[in-house]
């Protein structure tokens, strides 16, 4: 908890091009943004939501759990995930979960709810305007590649007669070639690359970003995809990130598909195909169709369904699984009737089952893959099919090893002690151990000794991650251990934990209006924000946590401008900090359970505000003052014999203060360290 309060002290230092990009969005533009934007619907493209009373709730996308911490408030338009403390708005989520820049979030968003963007109309140096960080050159530059190809897909004869006529003679409609962002890189061999160089892009950025090369004896430089149809790849939020491209001439010694190499924005291990157009269906259907190539997914999408992925010729990873579970827990594996690597497909099985997953698997019949099954059938057929047809995974894989096996019973044996390996990598002890049982029946085996093999299943997986850890951890260096930083003693714990608490009160009840009595019984009225404010100045309170100062400072130029600004205002800041911050103060813990659910109607948030305000400016009155104790107790000793003048001058105000703390505690009626009464 102590650790909290020390990272809410550190500011994020955003590089000079984000504050360049956000103040060319007008503000006018910004608010309506936010306006019109639902954080349950950004949220939900990325996590599986459920209704929990007033809020949603889902499993954290940020951290491995077992139990949703992760909550998101539709009335109050913030989501918080308790697990790892992080939290804020919709456009703080995009932020973290596709690590865009605060522009960046701010233009996807408009672009999903098709919001014009309003530039600033002030004067920016030229500089300012083009200034761009590598990663955002790397995305610009496969904006442009997209809408190259499918240019000259669309446009251009060669395209017309060659790429798109490949497309539909795959009997793909136009609707879902566009839906795609199917395109065509033509014959000459730098087409695209000329077309950058003219655009004003370099050969550094083409280099890097993989769509050109520039061998010694090329200095025009070579497009990567020439002669071939495009297949772009995407990111969750739909940003291009590299290509697939398909060659169609048979006469050509060259490899048949051929992707982006790895950049600094594309990541193979890292990504789906298909998961940007189908991600709503598969959190819909709550399953995902699990292919292997491009044609499979759009043949589907194709057919009517929707819900289906391609892990696009790469091994599944432990990324790409986490990709879908935010979505999803169950997985149906499609495979071609005649796949020769189906056996190479059993490691992807255990590793979706110790991700948690539930995993079906279904075989086309021999001569069909996803994508001609899809094309023969009509839509209703294909799903019943796949729905009645696919198996768990035991059945799967005693199908294809059994197969293998014959009357042998060492092969037998070998092929039962590979299903139970797999067992042993399910998570749940309760399906571990139905799965189990279904094994017992399937071949008329002892329960207990299969338990006993999944006891050396699980032998053998330790001691193999055992020396895996030991291999890649270097050898022991001496080294001089520092000191340990002091630790944040109780006195310092609590000012920091009373600061915020005032701090969360402003975010949360700042406008609210409360009636008070002055000495001479003369009433008034007062709001949160400025009667909390007024005690911090009439102590002239110095803040222990950096982003409260920060906060505060832009409160007082807010009231200077006739502005009270709470929650709301500082949820648009483009510091995350403040935005967790803010997100902390409006989304308690509370939140994470339905009271109502068990009959228990606990008071709602900000019933009794205007007592609780007044409590909690004497605690920190109280917490203050023993702060303020504990720093002239420290400095006494160094006046001891130095200067007895100011020795006694500080005995005479460790004195008086706690005097003034006794009256305090008078006045709560209380102690604010037990919560009860307290006797001197």
């Amino acid at each position: 908890m102590l650790q909290n309060y020390n990272k809410t002290a550190i500011f994020v230092t955003l590089i000079p091009i984000f504050t360049t990009f956000a103040v060319m969005i007008s503000k006018q533009t910004i608010d309506k943004i936010f306006s019109t934007i639902r954080v349950e619907e950004i949220v939900g493209e990325y996590v599986q939501l459920k209704r929990a009373g007033s809020n949603f709730k889902g499993l954290s996308p940020f951290h491995e759990e077992k139990s949703p911490s992760f909550i998101v408030s539709p009335s109050k338009q913030i989501w918080k995930d308790f697990s790892t403390g992080k939290g804020g708005t919709a456009i703080s989520f995009l932020m973290e979960i596709e690590n865009f820049t605060y522009p960046e979030a701010l233009r996807h968003a408009a672009k999903k709810y098709g919001i014009e963007i309003e530039e600033d109309k002030r004067e920016f140096s030229e500089e300012a305007k083009i200034a761009q960080s590598e990663r955002d050159l790397l995305y610009k530059i496969h904006e442009v590649a997209n809408e190259f190809f499918q240019n000259i897909l669309w446009e251009s004869e060669e395209g017309r007669s060659i790429g798109l006529s490949y497309f539909r003679e795959r009997e793909l409609k136009d609707d879902i070639i566009r839906k795609f962002q199917l395109g065509y890189s033509p014959e000459k061999k730098n087409a695209f690359t000329e077309f950058a160089l003219e655009k004003g892009y370099t050969k550094e950025v083409l280099e890097k970003s993989g769509l050109s090369i520039f061998p010694e004896n090329s200095p025009g430089g070579i497009d990567r995809f020439r002669e071939r149809v495009i297949f772009p790849i995407h990111s969750f939020s739909g940003r291009v990130l590299g290509f697939g491209a398909r060659i169609l001439k048979s006469n050509v010694k060259t490899a048949k598909y051929l992707n982006s190499p790895e950049t600094e924005i594309y990541h193979k291990s890292n990504v789906l195909y298909g998961l940007n157009q189908s991600k709503q269906a598969i959190s819909r259907k709550n399953v995902c169709l699990l292919v292997e190539g491009y044609m499979d997914v759009i043949s589907l999408h194709l057919s009517g369904i929707e819900n289906v992925v391609a892990s696009s010729g790469t091994s599944l990873t432990t990324e790409q699984i986490k990709l879908i579970k935010r979505l999803t827990e169950n997985v149906t594996i499609l495979f071609d009737g005649d796949n020769a690597g189906i056996k190479a497909s059993f490691r992807s099985i255990d590793m979706l089952l110790t991700e948690g997953m539930n995993i079906r698997v279904l075989l086309f019949p021999e001569g069909d893959d996803p994508d001609s099954f899809a094309r023969k059938h009509p839509q209703e057929y294909v799903e019943k099919f796949i729905e009645n047809e696919a198996t768990d995974f035991i059945d799967f894989k005693a199908e294809i090893l059994l197969k293998d096996a014959g009357n042998d019973p060492i092969k037998k044996a070998e092929a039962i002690r590979n299903i139970v390996k797999s067992v042993s990598f399910v998570q749940n002890a309760l399906k571990k151990e139905i799965y189990l049982k279904e094994v017992s029946a399937k071949f008329g085996l002892s329960e207990q000794s299969l338990f006993n093999e999944l006891d050396v299943q699980r032998q053998i997986t330790e001691n193999q991650n055992q020396r895996v850890q030991q291999k890649e951890q270097k050898p022991a260096k001496l080294e001089v251990v520092p000191k340990p930083e002091l630790e944040v003693d109780s006195v310092q714990f609590n000012i920091f934990h009373q600061e915020n608490k005032l701090i969360n009160l402003m975010m949360m009840f700042g406008d609210v209006v409360l009636h008070r009595t002055n000495e001479e019984k003369q009433e008034y009225e007062i709001t949160v924000i400025e009667e909390i404010l007024h005690h911090f100045e009439e102590e002239n309170y110095e803040f222990q946590i950096e982003i409260n100062q920060k906060i505060i400072e832009s409160i007082k130029e807010g009231i200077g401008n006739e502005e009270l600004r709470s929650g709301n205002f500082f949820l648009k800041m483009m510091d995350e900090n403040i935005t967790h911050k803010v997100a902390d103060a409006l989304m308690i813990p509370n939140e994470l359970s339905d009271w109502t659910t068990r009959n228990i109607f606990p008071p709602n948030i900000g019933d009794f505000v205007s007592t609780e305000v007044e409590a909690d400016i004497l605690i920190h009155k109280y917490y203050y003052i023993h702060f303020m104790i504990k720093k002239i107790t420290q400095e006494l000793e160094q006046y001891r014999d130095t200067d007895q003048q100011k020795y006694f001058e500080n005995i005479k105000k460790i004195m008086m203060l706690t005097e003034f703390s006794k009256h305090i505690i008078d006045k709560l009626g209380w102690s604010p360290v037990t919560k009860s009464p307290i006797k001197f």
